[in-house]
């Protein structure tokens, strides 16, 4: 069964029609109700998605007065993040939109995101392929570095001639994508036992092996931090991102299981092994809490044999 073709009205879509799932635990309020304040008067509505925070009473007495442009999930326990994505994709669905905008809770846009964004997808239609997901330029809001959109194929070229300020890409980071609802139902919801990390390139290697395309616009920039503050200067570069112990964790258990899946590019298992072998020997060798990096490393390699497909 192919991919369904093109939606050849999306170029017509307005905010209205859209949802942004925001995914939330400890926030930041104030950064959050920002962002929310910034998407409410693009006029896209918003689904919070509390994962157990300990401000959880101090976040909904903040969102009550939104909520006609906010509904508020807010849960016991920490689910994670991508039951968090599903069970706020589920809900826009339930609520009859068609598109979802996907966010971290510290996400900044600017004034004319969500339209910049519709007009990329309605490009991106154009070029006749079906499209998984459409993401916006990252940029760090501190060090101004614009994070590139990725092809793992050696030496491949992602700009596109026909579309000027469109990237073809093979992997986006969740925060700030455009994914259109009618295309779950084939490649599916995130894979919520990766709890946390690598949730956006498992999803994006499914789509793509099942025909889809992605794509990547300068059309919007989305000011987004990538991982934690470091010295290292791999991290710095943009070659590697920081994660605290718990994180690489993560990160190497759903890494690890990632490589076994027939979906997974051959050209990325290649360049992901090397930079495993790079950040763990550096992390081991330079970092003062490299103890504590070792036995999660060493953790992640043993569970990911167990983490269920």
């Amino acid at each position: 069964m192919s991919p369904s073709r093109p939606d050849q009205n999306a170029q017509r879509l307005t905010p209205s029609q859209c949802c942004a799932i925001i995914v939330t635990w400890q926030p930041q309020i104030s950064d959050l109700v920002a962002l929310l304040e910034s998407l409410s008067a693009q006029g896209c509505a918003s689904i919070v998605i509390d994962n157990g925070s300990a401000n959880a009473e101090a976040l909904t007495q903040t969102l009550h007065p939104m909520r006609d442009d906010v509904t508020l999930l807010s849960w016991s326990e920490n689910r994670g993040l991508a039951a968090g994505m599903n069970a706020g994709i589920l809900q826009a669905r339930a609520q009859g939109y068609r598109f979802v905008f996907l966010f971290d809770q510290d996400s900044c846009i600017g004034g004319r995101f969500c339209q910049s964004m519709l007009a990329a997808w309605g490009q991106a239609v154009k070029l006749g392929h079906p499209v998984a997901a459409i993401g916006p330029r990252l940029q760090d809001p501190q060090s101004g570095r614009k994070t590139p959109f990725k092809c793992f194929r050696l030496l491949a070229r992602n700009d596109i001639p026909a579309a000027p300020g469109l990237f073809a890409t093979d992997f986006l980071i969740s925060s700030g994508t455009l994914l259109p609802l009618s295309e779950l139902s084939r490649i599916g919801l995130m894979k919520e036992s990766y709890f946390i990390d690598n949730i956006d390139l498992e999803w994006c290697f499914r789509a793509r092996s099942l025909g889809y395309a992605l794509y990547g616009t300068d059309r919007t920039v989305l000011f987004h931090r990538i991982g934690e503050d470091s010295q290292n200067p791999l991290v710095a570069a943009g070659i590697m991102v920081s994660h605290s112990p718990l994180r690489s964790y993560y990160s190497t258990r759903n890494r690890l299981h990632l490589r076994r899946q027939s979906y997974a590019p051959r050209d990325w298992k290649v360049r992901d092994l090397i930079r495993f072998a790079i950040k763990t020997s550096w992390l081991l060798i330079f970092n003062r809490r490299r103890r504590e990096y070792l036995q999660q490393i060493r953790r992640g390699i043993k569970d990911a044999g167990d983490l269920r497909d």
